[in-house]
């Protein structure tokens, strides 16, 4: 369905992705790989050396490039792979099951009225990537967090975007009805 403006949907329509992001090398979602991809973000980040080329964190990135792959290969198989989807309606986690084949897995959710604020945290390790994570807030309430995203300050602002429209309509709605 062709929209005027992406990720605006009329009211009866079916809920519409307007984003898509992946979790990065830094994602614990797999609890060891993750904190695997911050060690070595924390090695890359060692500035000891000749310049700013020749540093001991340049060459620990260069020496351990099969096994950064290897954390992104793993990330992207069936049973391990998530996404963050951003719809006209919620903010959600999705999983591949363990299968190629298989569709994709709601695995948590909410919806864009059900946070106030949205904060990057960004672990050790993570801001060499440049990664983070997002903590959805309702006031003190966590209601969701990403992990290990790319660039979360994008996906943060798009977020609140959607938010603040869907909040808006809402309001009307029910001012108006």
């Amino acid at each position: 369905m062709k929209q005027a403006i992406a990720g605006v949907a009329p009211v009866g329509d079916n809920e519409v992705t307007s984003m898509t992001v992946w979790p990065g090398n830094t994602s614990v979602h797999t609890p060891p790989l993750g904190r695997l991809g911050c060690l070595l973000g924390r090695l890359y980040n060692i500035r000891f050396g000749l310049g700013s080329i020749l540093t001991v964190g340049n060459l620990l990135a260069l020496a351990s490039i099969p096994i950064a792959l290897q954390l992104f290969v793993v990330s992207l198989l069936p049973g391990f792979a998530r996404r963050y989807v951003l719809t006209n309606r919620r903010v959600l986690v999705q999983r591949k099951k363990f299968s190629w084949k298989a569709p994709w897995v709601d695995e948590m959710a909410v919806s864009l009225d059900n946070f106030d604020q949205i904060e990057v945290i960004v672990q050790k390790g993570q801001d060499w990537y440049p990664a983070g994570d997002l903590v959805f807030r309702n006031g003190d309430v966590e209601t969701l967090r990403l992990l290990g995203i790319v660039r979360p300050e994008a996906f943060r602002r798009t977020c609140l975007k959607a938010h603040a429209s869907y909040v808006g309509v809402q309001k009307v709605a029910t001012s108006s009805g």
